[in-house]
């Protein structure tokens, strides 16, 4: 049967998330011919659901959850894998005053045990009344669910043979929640977003209008997972509550084909999508010059980077590497974001190319502050530079503090808070980890470190990963990018921390991926990465080799630091004499 994908082009006037809940939203966009498309790792489309029919299938589904006796603010569990029935439950949830949540779906091959304790520690925190899963996964579902009291387990085609009935349905309303979001980093102590309606609304329109300025002609692409906030509110939430026809490709086909990413923007003429970092870099890598001449990306406005830090030259490597098919590298809108805000909180300007803030790096280490340095100046002197992540969106208010609270002026690098319309109620049951995240007054402490240089914002790293060396502040993301720039070292196979030395102080480790096994060749490796962290940084580091693709990620497929100095920590024991004779030589 040959599908057609839903037109760029609608047939009602773009309303740009304007409404009072996502229901709202949904129901405007039905009026349309627009909605979602769903393809394989090949490129063949094979689901095509116009959001008039999303509408009509999750309002018939809402009446199924109710009528099978799910109470009003009930959580409703669902594996979101990238398929049209994570949408249909989603939104099912938001006609019938229901709680949707999305969990993970296995991120490596050979996890099942810490999959299968991840999901059970979800279904413990969320409580839900239903947990759906798609059929290949409902096996971990259901062991994760062994002993938790759940109405119902199983898979959407089970659901769907309970009675519809005739039940009305109220809408969830601004003050309700919309869904709970556990964040990326949740695994034995998950934290669960608590955002409602108004508060996604807020940060949708903020998107929608200021960060992406949608227009007329505007179309989506991604790869992105539905259970990640950029995903989900950026690539889900923000095209249908703003009538953008929006193509989908699973996040596992993504990473076994990274290039149909580039196809699907180029066949359909798509203007914009987003991805971390390592999306872009694992287009470049995999992309050969013959491939690149055959696509069309000129349509392509929009290019948003966010999740993680973000490094300009590789993004310079992903222009150049696709200049032969029509990129503009002012597309990169690098932005900051996080689940506690909905999504967003601040972008740069669009069809600009990215600001770049070059700073010394020991001044900023050892004073906290941020001094610029010139291109003409930097003879001698070590740097680091930082991607201008923009403005905040309408709504917000931002304060950089010192440890003691004390609010800092331009360039003083600090813990950032924030407080507005977008920002979370809290974490859902957990009142200690709200109370630790939010004051009475609404800030909320991001737990990221940055700077502020006339209202745009400049992020340094994560306060959690900061390795604190004799006083100064070494930023995990400066070792990486030293043994990233050897030949035999590729991007994102290096993750560095702060772990427990010999004696009592913490050193600094760093695990780096090798695909080397002539002994003498991987020892010369590490001697060079010791040697070029002690004469780049002043500082001791111990590097330690592992296999490929043995570096932990969390569930939206982010390397995860803590993982590795947790796992470092679990399976090391000293030996002094080792550690004396790696310093003497």
């Amino acid at each position: 049967m040959h599908l057609e994908a839903t037109p760029t082009i609608n047939t009602v006037p773009l309303r740009a998330a304007n409404f009072n809940n996502l229901a709202e939203a949904l129901d405007y966009a039905a009026r349309g011919v627009t909605g979602c498309n769903f393809y394989t790792g090949r490129g063949e489309l094979y689901s095509v659901l116009p959001y008039s029919e999303l509408r009509q299938q999750a309002m018939q589904l809402a009446r199924r959850l109710l009528s099978f006796g799910c109470k009003r603010g009930s959580r409703i569990t669902l594996i979101a894998d990238t398929h049209p029935d994570f949408l249909r439950f989603f939104y099912a949830c938001q006609y019938a005053g229901l709680v949707p949540v999305a969990l993970p779906i296995p991120v490596t091959l050979g996890s099942h045990n810490a999959y299968v304790e991840q999901i059970n520690s979800f279904l413990r925190a969320s409580k839900p009344s239903v947990a759906i899963a798609p059929e290949g996964y409902l096996p971990l579902l259901e062991e994760a669910a062994c002993g938790i009291d759940i109405d119902f387990v199983g898979s959407p085609e089970q659901f769907n043979q309970f009675p519809e009935g005739s039940p009305e349905l109220v809408p969830s309303g601004p003050d309700e929640l919309a869904y709970l979001q556990f964040t990326s980093g949740s695994t034995r102590f998950p934290r669960g977003v608590m955002i409602d309606q108004k508060t996604v609304m807020s940060n949708l329109t903020g998107i929608a209008t200021h960060g992406v300025k949608l227009r007329e002609g505007d179309r989506c692409v991604s790869w992105l997972p539905y259970y990640h906030d950029m995903g989900l509110v950026g690539l889900v939430l923000v095209p249908i509550s703003a009538q953008v026809s929006a193509d989908y490709l699973g996040t596992r086909e993504f990473a076994m084909r990274p290039r149909q990413w580039l196809n699907l923007m180029s066949r359909n003429k798509a203007t914009i999508s987003f991805g971390p970092p390592f999306g872009y870099e694992l287009c470049e890598r995999r992309l050969r010059v013959a491939e690149a001449e055959k696509l069309d990306l000129s349509a392509w406005r929009v290019a948003g980077v966010g999740a993680e830090m973000i490094r300009s030259s590789s993004l310079e490597r992903f222009a150049e590497a696709l200049a032969p098919a029509g990129f503009d590298r002012k597309a990169f809108i690098p932005c900051y974001g996080m689940a506690e805000c909905s999504l967003a909180i601040s972008f740069a300007d669009l069809d600009k190319p990215i600001e770049v803030d070059t700073v010394d790096a020991d001044y900023l280490a050892d004073t906290s502050h941020a001094l610029p340095v010139n291109n003409h100046e930097t003879s001698g002197i070590r740097t680091r530079s930082f991607v201008d992540c923009g403005k905040l969106l309408p709504g917000y208010e931002i304060e950089v503090r010192d440890a003691d609270g004390l609010v800092l002026s331009d360039r003083n690098a600090g813990s950032i808070y924030l407080r507005g319309d977008s920002v979370m109620s809290g974490y859902y049951e957990n009142p200690e980890a709200s109370a630790e995240a939010l004051s009475g007054d609404g800030w909320l402490n991001t737990g990221d470190i940055g700077y502020l240089v006339e209202g745009r914002i400049f992020i340094t790293g994560r306060e959690k990963d900061l390795i604190i060396i004799n006083g100064r502040n070494i930023w995990p993301q400066d070792l990486e990018y030293i043994a990233e720039q050897q030949d035999d070292v590729r991007p994102g196979d290096a993750l560095a921390f702060a772990a427990p030395g010999p004696e009592i102080d913490d050193i600094a480790v760093m695990v780096v991926q090798s695909r080397e096994t002539d002994e003498a060749k991987r020892k010369d490796l590490v001697d060079r990465l010791e040697n070029l962290v002690r004469n780049n940084l002043g500082i001791e580091c111990y590097v330690e080799l592992a296999p490929i693709h043995t570096l932990p990620r969390t569930s939206s497929g982010k390397l995860s630091r803590s993982k590795a100095r947790q796992n470092f920590i679990d399976s090391h024991r000293w030996d002094q004499q080792e550690m004396s004779g790696r310093r003497a030589s």
